[in-house]
């Protein structure tokens, strides 16, 4: 039995969690299980536990502890377990099928559908997922592989601000190029009306032809 199993705890590098799970079985323990736990207690931080201080000591000790690195506790206390990081490694899995998919991957809503599915959807697994996904999404992101509503969404999911100014920043730009390009163009010339109209040629044709016929009947009535 390692010292963890002693303690009754998962391995730890928190002194405040390792001294509380000591505290707690040092009140019903004595003889040899004392010292086994006494033991166990060196053997996770590396000295000896503390015991001249009274109960009421050893509760004000670890408030102060907690009062002095609440950032510490808070991280220790958000570690993900097995069935968080099976969610992780799963999110992964269906990202990267998501990016072999070029016409999926452009969908914002697809990405929202993946990354938001509980438990994936809590700050520290969120956090997880970003840090494996980052050296290969965010690139793409970068370089214009997503459209805009995918890079918006990537950066406020995964709080990849600079992504996002980035992203606003071309947006202006194309922007500024686009009312360049329609400053810059000339007013075509109109076109002069059609000055031929079709059916009254066709007319004159006509008639000119009538005009001839009754010529030459004239002409072979009076021969």
């Amino acid at each position: 039995m390692n010292c963890w199993e002693v303690l009754g705890i998962e391995p730890t590098g928190d002194h405040a969690r390792i001294r509380a799970a000591y505290e707690r079985q040092e009140k019903f323990a004595s003889g040899e299980e004392l010292e086994r736990l006494r033991r166990a207690f060196k053997e996770a931080t590396g000295g000896e536990p503390q015991t001249d201080n009274s109960p009421s000591d050893a509760g004000n000790e670890r408030q102060h502890q907690v009062a002095e690195t609440p950032a510490v506790v808070r991280q220790e206390s958000q570690e993900l377990d097995a069935s968080e990081r099976q969610v992780v490694r799963e999110v992964v899995i269906q990202v990267r099928a998501l990016l072999n998919d070029s016409s999926r991957s452009k969908d914002a809503q697809i990405w929202k559908a993946i990354l938001g599915e509980p438990p994936a959807d809590q700050p520290h697994v969120r956090k997880e997922i970003a840090d494996a996904l980052e050296p290969q999404v965010r690139p793409m992101a970068e370089n214009g592989s997503f459209p805009a509503p995918v890079v918006q969404f990537l950066a406020g999911w995964f709080d990849w601000y600079s992504l996002r100014d980035a992203h606003a920043h071309d947006a202006d730009e194309d922007d500024m190029e686009a009312e360049k390009s329609e400053g810059d163009q000339e007013p075509q010339e109109e076109l002069p009306p059609q000055m031929v109209n079709f059916w009254p040629a066709v007319i004159g044709w006509i008639v000119g032809l009538a005009v001839l016929a009754t010529l030459f009947s004239g002409m072979g009535g009076g021969g």
